[in-house]
């Protein structure tokens, strides 16, 4: 007889490297699933502390200004432009660049067809005033005549009626006939009709002759006021300075014809001096007249405000004229440039971001903020308003005492977190 025994099983022993091993999987099994649901994803990049620059936000006045660069300019510059046409230039008296005062000639010229057209006037006007004065002479002696001719009448008009009295009284008394009193009634009647319509007639000739004697004076007027228009325009052959001033440029040469409306040069008058500004044109909707700037001459702070506004871009950039204000620096000459200050409105309590080469890489849309542990700094959209030469305007996304990285994002791609390492 047999006996099977039954093989006794050893129990497996949990060594401390098995446990470990256990624990350790799941642990890491555990921190895959949380990571998975609820780890870090964020994209990271390792930058340097010391190659970055960090400033603080802040709170305070925010002076909406910009700084552009204002040339010194005279206050005006007058155009020496020619009147007539086919002047030669004779003689050049002045040169470019002489200071001149008003009245001083700078050139003489000459014109044959101007002293031509000169003669051909005098002689116009030499005849309408003869013409004027036999006619005046005609006038004077047809009054005489009619003057003349008017007392005769009227001598004849009182013997007639004195004859008519008496052939009156005669013909009442029987002395004479009806028939010789009938003529006698009827020569005065007859002169009397006579006289009153050469008076007429002598009325509308005086009336006549007066109108046409002012229809010529008029026209006689006129000629001699052409002629001295044409006489003046005989000086404008010495070509003299109008204004005082700096003789800027000339453009003329020896035996140059010059024709009607050549600019010949310029005249700059330096009573006071401006300045011409060049701005650009994202701020052209802002940019109003009076608006005031500062700048500086010889360590000096000058004031000045917009006075003339040129609306014209060219190249991204359009013109105003500034003037001074105040006093007008002294020594500074025509290209002499500074640097203004251009206010462009008041001055208001605004959060404050310093400005850097960020909005280069972001527009203004975005920055890195630095953790209050200042081992990391995270992608944070912020908006930006209004900017000056120092500083941004932000009004959302910022809070005073946060810091920003500033330097320039270029080499970063975007990535969502900065991991900052010494």
């Amino acid at each position: 007889m047999f006996f099977v025994m039954d093989k006794a099983i050893q129990k497996k022993k949990w060594t401390l490297k098995k446990i470990l091993l256990i624990l350790g999987t799941a642990v890491l099994s555990v921190y895959i699933v949380y990571y998975i649901a609820f780890g870090d994803k964020s994209s990271k990049l390792n930058v340097e502390v010391d190659k970055i620059t960090v400033e603080e936000v802040t709170q305070d006045l925010f002076r909406d200004y910009i700084t552009v660069i204002g040339t010194v300019a005279p206050i005006r510059t007058i155009y020496l432009d020619a009147t007539e046409s086919g002047s030669r230039v004779d003689e050049i008296v002045l040169k470019e660049g002489s200071l001149v005062n008003k009245g001083d000639v700078i050139a003489r010229f000459s014109n044959t067809g101007l002293i031509l057209e000169i003669s051909n006037n005098e002689a116009a006007v030499s005849r309408s005033t003869n013409e004027l004065r036999n006619i005046r002479l005609q006038m004077e002696r047809q009054t005489l005549d009619t003057k003349s001719q008017l007392i005769q009448f009227t001598f004849d008009l009182k013997e007639r009626e004195r004859t008519y009295r008496n052939n009156r009284v005669l013909y009442e008394q029987k002395h004479i006939s009806k028939d010789e009193f009938e003529r006698s009634k009827e020569a005065y009647e007859l002169t009397t009709e006579r006289i009153s319509l050469f008076r007429q007639s002598a009325m509308k000739d005086s009336i006549y002759n007066l109108t046409q004697i002012k229809t010529l004076e008029e026209q006689d007027e006129r000629m001699q006021m052409n002629s001295r228009i044409v006489r003046k325009r005989l000086e404008s052959l010495e070509f003299r300075a109008p204004v005082t001033g700096e003789l800027a440029s000339l453009n003329l040469e020896i035996g140059q014809v010059i024709g009607m409306g050549t600019r010949m040069g310029t005249i700059n008058v330096l009573d006071s001096y401006k300045l011409k500004v060049d701005i650009d044109e994202h701020y052209i909707s802002r940019i109003v007249r009076n608006l005031t700037g500062d700048c500086e001459f010889s360590s000096k702070k000058f004031n000045g405000e917009i006075k003339t506004i040129y609306p014209e871009v060219r190249n991204g950039r359009f013109t105003v004229d500034m003037v001074f204000t105040d006093t007008v620096p002294k020594n500074i000459r025509i290209g002499q440039t500074s640097r203004i200050n251009l206010e462009l409105g008041e001055s208001q309590r605004a959060v404050l971001l310093s400005r850097g080469g960020f909005y280069q890489s972001t527009g203004g849309q975005w920055v890195y903020v630095v953790d209050p542990s200042g081992s990391f700094a995270t992608k944070r959209n912020i908006r930006i308003n209004r900017q000056n030469p120092r500083f941004y305007e932000v009004v959302e996304g910022l809070k005073p005492g946060e810091k920003v990285i500033v330097s320039s994002y270029d080499n970063y791609n975007s990535v969502d977190k900065l991991l900052l390492t010494k």
